[in-house]
């Protein structure tokens, strides 16, 4: 008798212990985390697909919009990406695909919560805006962000500002639309007095009236960030007059200056002084600011918290000027004209520094000037300078294994990596940079995110394993001409357990080694390869064919390039392997450009 009390008692007291997990779920945001709880058991499956309140879904044709309502009824929120990455640097074909439209009819169906939609790098069209915005759906949206899209006009935009009310975010930075007029705004500034973040920044808009974006600010009390086109300063003064709640701008432009008066000042730069930012401005970014301009930033250079330097004709003198009175930046991007002594400065005036992303400008590529060019000097600065680091991103016109040993010495904060070895004319000495990528990765132990672009000897087949072995905590990666030989990347592939998406160009792997390395790596979902070595029929990739896994192949192609004495040549661009996880099966939108490599028929379609 009391042995059946004991083993009821036992039995009451996990079913209140399961009770209590199951009002815990609900609260656990991280996706992994609730992942993992979703495998439990089956009650704790359908809690989760009852609670979840965002879903990030990194490629459209890993699932259908179908599944996404039957598993999540009740999202709240939705990040999809269409595009692979390689598109923004025009290394997949234009007609690839990315279609946004089915998207939108399922939301508009079964989504009556969505307040918030996030489309990257996909095709976006007025139809499809007009749909979201006609619907209960458009109704309660509060944020849309059409990030790197294109395929749709200010037509569709317009009908979002008008019908869209409870909108509060709305974006579309570095899109490519068809600009009919500027009356989109003016819907947007008439019908909506809630908005908060408005960013059409590097769009290509040139009809926006400056009048509407005042209105804006009159109407949109809780107006923090505006990202804008290019706009004359000297116009947006009753604009930062009347946003007062505004933290963050970027966008604008300055006149061409005219010609010089006689006692050497410009009238027209005088007049940029009147421009007063609102006082609680943290993070700025203006387009084409120069040398004389600067002064404008001062007033509000101390509580400055991100700055954007990557559109602006400073040169290394004059970044440093400012970067010495910004001793609150958490975030910096700029060009490589910071060169070594902006690092340097940085390491001694920004000591908060969280994020550096440094970029190659177009005109610097043949760039002479010693003082623009970042190297091991200015890396080793910054990691003993900038202990907070947690994001950097850098071309480089040298590097030592030095360097890269005392930013894993120093820079214990850091979870994303990326560097890129420019391709110059400079012998590097230090090459090969297997040791200290390896104290790199051991000293970053927190690194999610890696990426290392080299060239021809940067990196063994030693250090490529290397990488495999100490990256325990790294689910993506970009690797650029590294490892000598298959075995290298065989080795690689006995680690990176957590290893989710990989990207590969300029590589010396053949298609056996690829398709192995697929294989070992078990959390794999996605791999991009541009350069490999061909087999005769390619059936060596058939190697890592299985279910749900969707290979398609782009091959390679000849186009017509112009050298710096302006000649045209013809260059080769090599053929592209992109394979992921479906659930969806494989892809029935395929271009001409794409062969698919069908999992069920085990050949080419």
């Amino acid at each position: 008798m009391e042995e059946k009390k004991s083993v009821k008692a036992s039995s009451t007291s996990g079913g209140e212990h399961d009770t209590v997990w199951e009002c815990a779920i609900p609260y656990v945001q991280d996706p992994r985390d609730r992942d993992a709880l979703s495998l439990v058991c089956k009650r704790w499956y359908e809690i989760d697909a009852i609670t979840r309140k965002h879903v990030t879904i990194a490629l459209c044709y890993t699932t259908t919009p179908q599944r996404l309502s039957r598993r999540f009824p009740h999202l709240e929120s939705l990040k999809l990406k269409g595009k692979p990455r390689a598109a923004m640097f025009n290394l997949i074909p234009e007609d690839w695909g990315g279609y946004v439209t089915t998207w939108v009819e399922e939301i508009v169906r079964s989504f009556g919560r969505m307040k918030a939609l996030h489309f990257r790098r996909m095709i976006v069209k007025d139809s499809d805006l007009e749909l979201l915005a006609t619907s209960a759906a458009g109704k309660v949206l509060e944020v849309l962000k059409l990030d790197k899209c294109c395929g749709f006009s200010t037509d569709g935009i317009r009908i979002v500002g008008r019908l869209c009310r409870n909108l509060k975010t709305f974006v579309m930075e570095e899109s490519s639309m068809v600009e009919n007029d500027g009356e989109w705004l003016h819907e947007l500034a008439m019908n909506n007095t809630i908005l908060e973040n408005l960013n059409f920044y590097m769009s290509d808009l040139v009809k926006v009236r400056t009048g509407d974006i005042e209105l804006i600010a009159r109407n949109c009390k809780s107006l923090s960030s505006m990202k804008i086109c290019e706009c004359d300063l000297l116009e947006l003064i009753v604009f930062f007059r009347a946003a007062t709640s505004l933290k963050e701008f970027a966008g604008g432009s300055f006149s061409e200056p005219p010609e010089q008066v006689d006692e050497g000042l410009n009238e027209q730069y005088e007049r940029y002084n009147a421009v007063a930012f609102p006082p609680n401005m943290c993070r700025l970014g203006l387009t084409y600011l120069g040398n004389k301009e600067m002064p404008i930033i001062y007033p509000i250079a101390s509580r400055l918290k991100k700055l954007d330097l990557l559109y602006v004709l400073l040169d290394t003198e004059s970044h440093c000027m400012l970067l010495q009175r910004c001793p609150n930046l958490e975030f910096l991007e700029a060009r490589n004209v910071l060169g070594d002594r902006g690092l340097e400065v940085l390491a001694n005036f920004c000591k908060r520094l969280k994020r550096l992303r440094i970029e190659l400008g177009a005109d610097e590529q043949d760039m002479e000037d010693v003082e623009g060019m970042v190297s091991q000097r200015g890396l080793i600065a910054l990691a003993q300078g900038c202990l907070e680091l947690e994001y950097l991103a850098v071309y480089v016109s040298d590097i030592t294994n030095s360097a890269l040993e005392c930013l894993g010495r120093h820079s214990k904060n850091l979870c994303d990596f990326r560097l890129v070895l420019l391709d110059r004319e400079e012998v590097i000495t230090d090459l090969p940079l297997d040791s200290g990528v390896r104290s790199l990765l051991i000293g970053c132990y927190k690194l999610r995110r890696f990426a290392l672009y080299l060239r021809p000897g940067g990196l063994t087949d030693v250090g490529l394993g290397y990488i495999g072995q100490y990256s325990p905590n790294v689910r993506w990666m970009l690797l650029g001409y590294v490892g000598e030989s298959d075995d290298g990347l065989l080795e690689f592939s006995k680690g990176c357990p957590s290893l989710q998406k990989l990207e590969m160009r300029g590589c010396c792997f053949s298609e056996r080694a690829l398709a192995i390395t697929v294989l070992r790596l078990h959390s794999l979902r996605y791999l991009w390869v541009q350069g490999f070595r061909t087999s005769r029929d390619g059936r060596d990739l058939l190697t890592m064919v299985r279910p749900y896994w969707n290979i398609e192949l782009i091959p390679a192609k000849y186009g017509y390039i112009e050298d710096p004495n302006g000649e045209r040549v013809l260059v080769e661009h090599p053929a592209h392997i992109l394979a992921y996880y479906s659930l969806a099966g494989p892809r029935t939108d395929f271009p001409d450009s794409v062969t698919p490599l069908c999992p069920n028929a085990r050949a080419y379609r």
